[in-house]
């Protein structure tokens, strides 16, 4: 072997091992993000996940903590269920819960990864909840007599807005993740649709001569008839789909610059 190919071989070695250590350290640095944003996500839901209860039982039993009586989109005891707001968020907090669990395994090397039914999960419920926060700074507050702020006094102040907000941040930056496919987002219709055949069901029994009461039609949906149903219940599909694309593509990092 002569002068030149012992050269070459050298620095083929040297660049190997280079590229090797490289590769090692960008391991290790993801390794380390993913761990720091294990944490950070089991704290996030942790807190959404304490935050649920207390709002819960703050509109169960009828508590205005803030000080404030407002009788907006709120019902005690079981009545407030009928709410997609309470139901998004019940479905968040316990995602959120069966979350801590999960990561506290993977903290204690019990397990490697979320599994993707959990994932799934935790898409469909962000997305309930984002439909909420849409919902409301969109509609509900601009056409409420007291504006957007008659929307965030006591349990609302968490359902409409903290826990929404928290929720969506948990997901995008700390739960990213490469499981979920393109067509398991349209999961993030699902709580939509089953409310919306509750919800359509309740309107029609209660019809009369094309009209429903608010008693009935709380979300005031089809105070211009019940016709108006053919154009809410599909553009709710569709607003609701549109989010949890954007929450999966964020997810991603590929709509972030």
């Amino acid at each position: 072997m002569n002068i030149g190919s012992s050269l070459f071989l050298l620095l083929f070695f040297l660049d190997y091992a280079k590229l090797k250590k490289k590769r090692k350290m960008k391991e290790e640095k993801m390794k380390l993000e993913k761990s720091k944003n294990i944490y950070i996500s089991m704290i996030l839901n942790i807190i959404i996940a304490i935050f649920t209860l207390f709002a819960t039982i703050a509109m169960f039993t009828g508590w205005d903590f803030m000080n404030v009586h407002q009788t907006i989109l709120e019902s005690t005891k079981l009545g407030m269920l009928k709410f997609f707001t309470v139901q998004s968020n019940l479905l968040i907090g316990i995602a959120s819960t069966i979350f801590v669990v999960e990561e506290l395994k993977i903290i204690k090397n019990k397990k490697d990864n979320i599994s993707k039914r959990l994932l799934i999960l935790k898409l469909l419920s962000t997305t309930a909840v984002g439909l909420t926060f849409f919902v409301v700074f969109t509609y509900l507050g601009p056409i409420s007599k007291g504006g957007i702020l008659s929307m965030l006094f006591n349990s609302n102040l968490f359902f409409h807005l903290i826990i929404p907000i928290l929720s969506i941040v948990c997901f995008i930056f700390f739960e990213k993740n490469n499981q979920i496919s393109f067509k398991e987002t349209f999961w993030g219709i699902a709580p939509t649709a089953l409310y919306e055949i509750f919800y359509l069901s309740n309107v029609l029994i209660h019809a009369e001569n094309g009209k429903v009461s608010p008693i009935y039609d709380w979300y005031w949906f089809v105070q211009n008839g019940v016709w108006t149903a053919i154009i809410v219940a599909p553009m709710m599909i569709v607003i609701s789909y549109i989010i949890s694309l954007v929450l999966w593509k964020l997810n991603k990092n590929e709509l972030l610059l």
